[in-house]
């Protein structure tokens, strides 16, 4: 269930946030029963950090503390519709 919630779409990414507690997201109407394109379709994580170069074990340890990449791209919870 909580998968969902690391969907690169923001419309996905703003819901699932419970992963012990599912009731909170259905308290709160961010319940999503399945991804738009399915489970098997759906791309997760971060842009920044799809190059295969960042699933190394020094590169993933460090990316706390690197600074985030500037981009003009809203944040998932930045989206207006």
């Amino acid at each position: 269930m909580h998968r969902v919630h690391h969907s690169v779409r923001g419309e996905e990414t703003n819901s699932n946030f419970g992963f012990n507690l599912p009731w909170w997201d259905r308290a709160f109407r961010t319940y999503r029963a399945q991804p738009l394109h399915g489970h098997d379709g759906m791309e997760i994580g971060l842009a920044e950090f799809r190059d295969a170069r960042e699933s190394r074990l020094d590169r993933m340890l460090l990316q706390p503390f690197r600074p985030a990449p500037a981009s003009d791209a809203p944040l998932p919870h930045q989206e207006r519709r």
